[in-house]
């Protein structure tokens, strides 16, 4: 609990000075319950009252155990700016007890709607959280609610919090621009980026160097897969490219990529994307595999293990701040070393098992 405290004790507390109840230890009760499985703020204050025997010698909680309004107005004002700072604290931390690696390798960046948490008569206007994901280490390390919806917005803010020295930013065509591309190159990363023909001049020429590539005999890298029973043969030709960067002001592309992807009875699908490395086709393949484990080994288990997609907390800042603790029990659970048990089956034996529970965090103490 000390280290808990001391990475939140920097994140200001928007409640009046007359605030009965801690915030650090409401947000502790909070994630611990969101660890077993909690879903709402209605949850978090049952599970408080039926763990009540648990924070005996770890909290203070001098004015009793928090109620469902405290976790919902806490949620409702935190500001989610200073909350994801906090998160990036605490995960430093917790990485560093946990003897987790500096990521390195892909990092997918993807919006995720939280579908329910619009305001009322705006349900065809969720909003969208943009998430960070280190592919190697199956981790959330940041996160941003996108600004008005604008989730290329979003994705621009969420560069800026990380560094990304010794890293490839993964993207889809979305967030293909030259001030995404221009944001990396400053934080020393690099990119592989989906273009498709919104950008008329971009593929065209991505696809004359392509063109040219293929007249030398540039060998490409085949691969097939029958994963889920489904067989899928793909094809990756790389060319670099020595004029684009200027050509088209866009900072640091040295290469173009095409993948060629035929699944079944299915038309054949091409995809284009511009890298700021010449990497060998068989690399480009892996890192655009390697992008998706965000919707795989992220937004799924968000909606699957913790129904982030069924939350109905709409009001103020409540939508993003309990999506950033979802995210943060994530990264807790699948930090612990037993990787043979399901995330869900991590919480059901949290909620179950008390010393399991305490076993999560022990990287804390």
């Amino acid at each position: 609990m000390i280290r808990f405290a001391e990475c939140f004790e920097e994140l200001p507390d928007p409640r009046a000075e007359n605030a009965l109840h801690d915030l650090t230890e409401i947000l502790f009760i909070a994630l611990m319950a969101t660890l077993c499985g909690a879903t709402s703020c209605t949850d978090m204050a049952l599970f408080g009252r039926m763990k009540a025997y648990l924070w005996e010698g770890v909290l203070v909680l001098e004015h009793g155990l928090p109620s469902h309004d405290t976790f919902s107005r806490v949620f409702r004002m935190l500001d989610p700016g200073a909350f994801e700072k906090a998160f990036q604290r605490f995960m430093k931390a917790f990485a560093e007890g946990a003897k987790i690696e500096r990521p390195k390798g892909v990092i997918a960046l993807d919006g995720k709607a939280l579908r329910r948490g619009y305001e009322r008569g705006k349900s065809h206007m969720p909003p969208v959280m943009v998430t960070a994901w280190a592919a190697q280490t199956r981790m959330a390390l940041a996160n941003v609610q996108a600004p008005n919806n604008n989730e290329a917005a979003g994705a621009l803010q969420l560069i800026e919090l990380l560094q990304l020295k010794g890293c490839v930013v993964t993207a889809d065509a979305l967030h293909c621009h030259r001030g995404m591309a221009k944001a990396i190159v400053a934080r020393r990363g690099d990119y592989v980026l989906a273009v498709k023909e919104n950008q008329p001049a971009l593929v065209a020429d991505a696809k004359a160097a392509l063109g040219a590539a293929t007249r030398k005999g540039t060998r490409a890298t085949t691969t097939t897969d029958a994963d889920h029973g489904r067989k899928e043969r793909r094809t990756a030709l790389v060319a670099p490219v020595k004029d684009m960067a200027q050509k088209h002001d866009f900072p640091g592309i040295k290469a173009v990529a095409r993948i060629t992807s035929k699944r079944g009875k299915d038309k054949t699908i091409e995809r284009f994307f511009l890298m700021s490395q010449v990497y060998s086709p068989k690399d480009v393949l892996r890192i655009v595999r390697t992008h998706w484990t965000i919707e795989n080994s992220l937004h799924w288990p968000l909606d699957v293990v913790l129904d982030e997609d069924l939350a109905r907390n709409r009001k103020d800042n409540a939508p993003a701040n309990l999506a950033i603790l979802r995210r943060l029990a994530l990264n807790v659970a699948r930090a612990h070393p037993d990787t043979t048990t399901s995330l869900r089956l991590k919480l059901k034996r949290a909620g179950w098992n008390d010393a399991f529970l305490f076993e999560l965090l022990g990287h804390m103490r």
